[in-house]
Formats: structure tokens, C-alpha cells, sequence
């Protein structure tokens, strides 16, 4: 079937859309460029950039889990060594958490007053503190 400007379009199957020239309607995706047998679909049209290496530590740091327990709703988030940079005061035993130790960040998940009012109140524990803890009410 010619269309309006000379040219020869192939004509549409069965139950198949035409456009507006008469015609199958062009794909507007863009191609992909060709590339070698063993490279990548992610990222084989682009040269010259690398992708930088995974900080596996950085990556668990920042990630807060939600842990439930007999005295409430807690939000409990891992400090690395690399990162604990301030000496604190553990709750359950009174003693020092000192700079370039591993511990947790934890905070009240379901306070009274909201969430912004338990992270305002969050407090830093020895790991194992947190994991032996007492449930007792004081």
C-alpha cells in the first residue's frame, strides 16, 4: 500500500492497528547498539564508565529492622566499629559504649507521643545487652 509521500509500507496483518500514514505504527523505543557475544545487557552501551565497588558494610549500616517483644514495637539499627565515634551509656548495664565499637541504635517504634519522639529518644546498646535483655518493667 503507497503512502501520501511515494513510499511502500508493509501492509498490516489481521486485527493489527494502522496509523495514522495507512501503515503499522513505528516503535518509538530506542534500539539497543550491538554489542559483543559476552557482554551485558546492563550497561553494554556505555564505555568508559565503571561501576564502583559495593560497600556491603555501609549498605547494612543504615538499614533499620523492626523488632517486636514483650515491652512494645522497637526499631533497632546495627552501628558499625568504623562508624561509632562518640562514647554512650548502655541502658541495660550501666557502663561505656566506646568509640570504635560495634553496637545498636535502638528506638521506640510504637511511643506514645509518635514516631519522631522515640527517635528523639533512641538510645545505644551493647549488642548483646540488647540481644539478653530483661523484660521486666522498672
Amino acid at each position: 500500500m503507497p503512502t501520501t509521500d511515494g513510499r511502500e509500507c508493509v501492509e498490516a496483518r489481521a486485527g493489527g492497528r494502522l496509523g495514522q500514514n495507512g501503515c503499522m505504527p513505528r516503535s518509538n523505543r530506542p534500539r539497543r547498539p550491538v554489542s559483543g557475544k559476552g557482554a551485558s545487557a546492563r550497561g553494554a552501551g556505555r564505555k568508559g564508565q565503571e561501576v564502583p565497588e559495593l560497600d556491603l558494610e555501609r549498605a547494612r549500616a543504615g538499614i533499620a529492622r523492626r523488632e517486636s517483644a514483650p515491652d512494645g514495637e522497637w526499631m533497632v539499627r546495627t552501628m558499625t566499629a568504623k562508624n561509632a565515634e562518640k562514647t554512650y551509656i548502655c541502658p541495660e548495664c550501666s557502663t561505656a559504649v566506646l568509640p570504635g565499637v560495634a553496637h545498636l541504635v535502638v528506638w521506640k517504634d510504637d511511643h506514645l507521643f509518635g514516631a519522631a519522639a522515640g527517635l528523639a529518644e533512641r538510645r545505644h546498646w551493647h549488642t548483646n545487652c540488647w540481644m539478653s535483655r530483661s523484660y521486666r518493667y522498672r
